[in-house]
């Protein structure tokens, strides 16, 4: 066998997964769920690294926020710049910005900025955000040509804008092209398990994230998610990481848990993720991830920082239950069957439907596996205000 990769069946009981029936985390009575069989191909790794999820700082969370950042629906980039300052020094403990970012990244690095542009260009990360944060990574000393922007579709880069604010050497890297949907992926890292009845069970890590980069930051935004409840840290860098991840959920049923830990928690994806910076300055309360139409987005005016990406998904799933809770709709958590339908356009317009029993149970989860901190009595929530 090959000492680079193995088969790595034994893991999943030290993962908290095993093929049979998955019991909820969450202490109201939800259905369990029935796995299949369950296969990873991945690198060998005696441990993780120390910077990979969940981090240097396990179980902390900076929020930044600024009433001012967000002026008749223009972002301002100098608001945007001293918030990432401020929560950066603040998270780190470091006097200067500059000294904040080489915690995380150097000039032996290369970097890749994992990128949320799924509801472009309605909800996605914002370009003046992406632009401070490459900013912050160059003053790391890192080179210009050592830095990566990915999202694995190109179309939806397409419509981002992003082109257009990152430094001069920058690439953009959209990793399922249309005319050869597996080249930009690496058949030797995947995780395999047949959900439904889809012809291909696997899912094979990006080759950029597998072969190229050394350490990712992540960049997701703050959403609510019709399968998985909602869509932060996790699942944007799992699913925007692994191909052929929407075969996990078909109405009402979803496997977003626990693949999305699961994701997570494979190698190397899981020691180059080093940093989280979610992008709430808009946030989406129903109908996610796409926002179209609008009618369900909100300004929140906020930043979360941290390598936790549990503790951060955490506070994110409070925060968009409690939004929901004081609009009126039901509780991400709601198993009453006549609020399903299947049709998505009913989906878009009304908060009381939805076409899955959605799983946010899946932070937990991710938890159990070591991943960050679930309970929010051990989060360290630090809250600044700025302007």
């Amino acid at each position: 066998m090959n000492r680079r990769r193995f088969l790595q069946n034994a893991a999943w009981g030290a993962l908290g997964v095993s093929t049979g029936r998955l019991a909820a985390y969450h202490p109201r009575e939800l259905p369990s769920i029935d796995l299949p069989k369950l296969d990873i191909h991945a690198p060998v790794r005696a441990k993780p690294s120390p910077l990979g999820m969940p981090g240097l700082f396990p179980g902390r969370v900076v929020e930044v926020s600024d009433p001012g950042c967000i002026v008749k629906g223009n972002v301002s980039e100098a608001a945007l710049r001293a918030m990432v300052e401020r929560g950066m020094k603040e998270l780190t403990g470091e006097k200067t910005a500059a000294a904040a970012w080489k915690r995380f990244v150097g000039p032996q690095d290369v970097v890749g900025l994992k990128v949320n542009a799924s509801g472009a260009p309605l909800i996605m990360t914002t370009p003046g955000l992406l632009r401070v944060v490459a900013g912050g990574v160059l003053s790391a000393e890192v080179k210009r040509e050592n830095l990566f922007v990915y999202e694995r579709y190109p179309g939806q880069l397409m419509h981002s804008g992003y082109d257009q604010v990152i430094p001069a050497g920058v690439r953009i890297v959209g990793v399922e092209s249309k005319d050869d949907p597996l080249a930009g992926y690496d058949p030797e890292v995947y995780f395999a398990a047949k959900f439904f009845d889809e012809p291909d069970p696997r899912s094979l890590m990006a080759r950029i994230v597998s072969q190229r980069l050394t350490k990712i930051i992540n960049l997701p935004n703050f959403k609510e998610h019709n399968a998985a409840g909602v869509t932060g840290c996790l699942k944007n860098v799992s699913y925007g990481s692994f191909s052929n991840v929407g075969r996990t959920h078909q109405p009402p049923v979803t496997y977003t848990d626990p693949l999305i830990p699961i994701l997570c928690a494979i190698e190397p994806l899981r020691s180059k993720v080093v940093l989280n910076i979610m992008d709430a300055l808009y946030g989406v309360w129903h109908a996610g991830p796409f926002a179209s139409p609008p009618t369900f987005l909100y300004e929140v005016k906020s930043l979360y920082f941290g390598t936790d990406p549990v503790a951060i998904d955490r506070l994110e799933l409070a925060a968009i239950e409690k939004k929901r809770l004081q609009e009126g709709a039901p509780s991400l958590w709601d198993r009453d069957p006549s609020h399903l339908t299947n049709d998505f356009e009913e989906v878009k317009h009304d908060p009381y439907k939805n076409p899955f029993y959605r799983a946010p149970q899946y932070i937990q989860r991710a938890a159990t596996m070591g991943l960050g901190v679930w309970d929010t009595h051990k989060i360290d929530h630090r809250r600044i205000v700025m302007g």
